[in-house]
């Protein structure tokens, strides 16, 4: 009778630790996009918002992952800053920063603004987030040197971070009114699936590098 029931958790005990296994393995890549107006979805609903169709293609090419939003209207890379350890729990694998539109629009000193977005890169280093940056432009009215400026912040902090790195958020929609809200500044419906389109390559080999952690 001993034998029998021992025999038994030997072949129950390592299915039961196998199905934990598996369940853990199961768990979605969670990734936070952390940004502000461009990635909450201005004027959008919430299903056409950059994370959401970003995650449905994510999905469609088979990579089990879940993409929040913690896009805020209006903030600059300060504001993402104050709210960061909050809008990135613990758990998090991942991280989209989308920060720095409205510094260079409301013309803040790039300085200030590549000093901010490294500390809240070093901050999700320290705790173990790895991190893909999308990049901004400066617009052509705040002239060449502020553009200089503003332009150098991004490709400077990947190197620093070797982090993975898009070149600019809104490539292919700025400058396209088809593929712009009616202010010329935000993307519509349209325009979030051209920019999922764009990222979409990088952002497998981040997924990919996260499942490898």
């Amino acid at each position: 009778m001993r034998a029998a029931r021992a025999a038994a958790l030997a072949v129950l005990i390592p299915a039961v630790f196998g199905l934990f296994s598996s369940l853990a393995a199961a768990k979605p890549v969670k990734i936070v996009a952390l940004g502000d107006s461009l990635t909450a979805g201005y004027m959008l609903p919430a299903d056409a918002a950059f994370p959401a169709v970003l995650e449905a293609a994510l999905r469609r090419a088979g990579y089990d992952v879940a993409v929040t939003n913690a896009g805020v209207s209006g903030d600059t890379a300060e504001d993402g800053l104050a709210r960061l350890d909050w809008s990135v729990p613990d758990g998090t694998d991942g991280v989209i920063l989308e920060l720095g539109a409205n510094d260079m629009l409301r013309g803040l000193d790039p300085a200030h603004t590549r000093q901010t977005l490294d500390a809240i890169l070093a901050r999700l280093t320290a705790r173990h987030i790895k991190v893909l940056i999308a990049g901004m432009q400066a617009s052509p009215s705040l002239g060449a040197d502020y553009g200089r400026a503003f332009d150098a912040i991004y490709p400077a902090l990947a190197e620093k971070y070797q982090a993975p790195f898009y070149a600019f958020f809104l490539q292919g929609v700025t400058g396209d009114q088809s593929l712009e809200l009616t202010d010329g500044l935000h993307p519509n419906r349209a325009g979030v699936q051209k920019i999922v389109a764009g990222l979409l390559p990088l952002t497998e080999n981040f997924v990919q590098s996260l499942m490898r952690r």
